[in-house]
């Protein structure tokens, strides 16, 4: 398949694919190379949250979207302060223009510049999405050098020794170092997010890569929340005397986290403590009662995604970032799927029918639909506050 990209009178960046194909643009955000698995993502807005999502770790993400940051930055929406933890590169089929909007606080490219986000645009971005649906999500790398001059021999050879994302933990390398306690709820418009008084039920939640809005969407349910390292052992999680766990997303392969998340998650259910799995998490609870999962040809990243709820036959619209799947034909007769892809029917939920624990693929904290999955958490925290009666 031939990719084009937009003239150039003198390319500023490239994006080279493991299989040699060369793409040329023009370089924006931090100049240097990132190296990664290409995807693609389908969401027209959030662009500020999909690049400081942890579960981007290892990952170039293509925005099929032709028009992203016209609407500029600001300090509200990011999911992650980690700089140059989450999506290591970006790719656009336009360059971004001054940003337009009353939010704005920084325009993307100089946004991008400070994460460390390598950029480049002018890439044909409809057949790049194209070529990763027909062939699965290639290794590659984007460089940016703003004297145009690049070893492509070199950087192919990168990207083809890359060693992708099967088998590799990554949760390990974004995971909070110390405990903190969220002290934020739900945003409010034109009054930013509102802050949490400290009551309620102790939530626990498990960080392999957590999304900000997750810890806000329990505290706008009334949860008093506490962040733990993914590594966190069960004594350590017992002695916080939480009411109830969350297993948050995050990056990689769920089989190399659950190495050492596995056990602790089996140890947790035995206590009977409520649990809440979310992406990642959700495939981890999946594997610790006996479930597998596997890599998918092409993902699922974006915000328009259906998903039914299997026992309402309601229809959600979703967010998602996943490139591994939990195995709907191998759960076991313990667990209940609840929800499921209407683009692939892939599994998208689980409940536990012997354990106060259940999980879900998708984002519930994000808003594409725009609010449809926010009773995840009302669900859950009713769970956890029914436990403690």
């Amino acid at each position: 398949m031939k990719i084009s990209q937009a003239p150039a009178t003198r390319p500023t960046a490239v994006l080279v694919l493991a299989d040699g194909t060369s793409i040329y643009g023009e370089g924006l955000g931090a100049p240097g190379e990132a190296i990664g698995e290409v995807c693609f993502n389908t969401a027209m807005t959030g662009y500020q949250e999909i690049l400081t999502d942890l579960s981007y770790a290892g990952q170039l993400i293509t925005f099929t979207c032709p028009h992203i940051g016209n609407v500029g930055v600001n300090a509200d929406d990011v999911e992650s302060d980690s700089k140059s933890m989450a999506a290591r590169g970006a790719i656009f089929r336009a360059a971004p223009t001054s940003p337009s909007n009353y939010r704005a606080q920084l325009d993307i490219c100089a946004w991008m510049r400070r994460r460390g986000i390598v950029g480049i645009a002018g890439v044909d971005t409809r057949a790049l999405t194209a070529l990763i649906r027909e062939r699965g999500m290639p290794h590659g790398i984007i460089a940016h050098n703003p004297s145009g001059k690049f070893d492509i021999d070199a950087l192919k050879k990168r990207a083809a020794e890359w060693e992708g994302l099967e088998g590799r933990d990554l949760a390990k390398d974004v995971t909070t170092l110390q405990p903190y306690a969220n002290d934020e709820a739900g945003w409010e418009w034109g009054a930013g997010y509102a802050a949490h008084d400290g009551s309620g039920p102790h939530v626990v939640v498990i960080d392999y890569g957590v999304k900000q809005n997750i810890l806000r969407r329990l505290g706008a349910e009334g949860a008093r929340v506490s962040v733990v390292s993914g590594k966190t052992s069960f004594e350590e999680i017992a002695a916080r005397n939480p009411d109830g766990v969350v297993l948050s997303n995050g990056p990689g392969d769920p089989a190399a986290t659950g190495e050492y998340a596995v056990p602790v998650i089996r140890k947790l259910i035995e206590a009977k403590i409520p649990l809440l799995g979310i992406c990642l998490g959700h495939q981890m609870l999946a594997i610790a009662v006996g479930g597998k999962t596997k890599k998918m040809t092409q993902g699922h990243h974006g915000a328009n995604h259906p998903v039914t709820d299997l026992a309402t036959g309601k229809v959600e619209i979703v967010s998602m970032n996943h490139g591994f799947t939990v195995d709907a034909d191998a759960l076991p007769d313990n667990v209940e799927a609840t929800h499921m892809s209407l683009f692939d029917g892939t599994n998208c939920g689980i409940a536990l029918k012997d354990a106060p624990a259940f999980s879900v693929q998708y984002h519930p904290e994000a808003s594409p639909g725009p609010q449809d999955s926010f009773y995840i958490f009302q669900r859950f925290v009713d769970s956890v506050k029914k436990a403690a009666a």
